[in-house]
């Protein structure tokens, strides 16, 4: 079958998931991050713990961590305000706290799967700490210079296809860090973010 997406062909919208992430600088020199999971249907909902109405959250999560400028967490909170199955969905919210230490940076992604992974964790919770590394730094760049004078080599380079340090972007934008790709060579390293 050769589908295209909406091509004409009718739709009716059943779901939404809304996930946001805001980062704060704190007086104190570190920084909150603040995220939010909601799943919304477009219908009422029939659940094993009963109907969610039209318009009322089927999951609302919300975690905020505490980080320090080398991206490593201090504190951490989860809470799942609205859940499928209250009484049973929400007790796993402690387990979060695990996070401290952790750094958003070093192997996040991969010490979130093998610390929450299956019945250890909540999926939803899981899913939306797995934005928390790029929002990071979107935070600390937002009061970053973005210059090829810093004499430093710019984080963002080398950590997506647009930013290759052997790409036409660094050429334009970053002429300093432009290195002509080496002959035969494949795709440059991926970032760990």
């Amino acid at each position: 079958m050769n589908a295209k997406l909406s091509g004409g062909v009718g739709r009716q919208r059943a779901q939404v998931r809304r996930i946001e992430v805001e980062g704060f600088f704190r007086d104190d020199g570190l920084v909150e991050l603040d995220a939010t999971l909601v799943d919304l249907k477009d219908v009422d909902y029939p659940l094993a713990a009963g109907v969610r109405k039209k318009g009322d959250p089927v999951h609302r999560m919300h975690v905020s961590v505490l980080i320090d400028h080398g991206f490593t967490i201090l504190d951490a909170h989860a809470e799942l305000a609205w859940v499928p199955y209250p009484g049973g969905c929400e007790r796993i919210g402690p387990a979060y706290d695990a996070l401290v230490g952790m750094n958003l940076m070093k192997g996040f992604r991969e010490a979130i799967r093998a610390a929450f992974f299956g019945t250890r964790g909540c999926t939803h919770v899981s899913e939306l700490l797995l934005s928390l590394p790029t929002a990071a730094v979107q935070t600390f760049a937002t009061f970053m210079k973005d210059s090829a004078d810093a004499g430093e080599k710019p984080f963002q380079l080398d950590r997506c296809h647009a930013l290759a340090t052997d790409g036409e972007t660094v050429r334009q934008y970053y002429p300093t860090w432009y290195r002509p790709p080496a002959a035969g060579s494949g795709d440059a390293e991926d970032g760990d973010v």
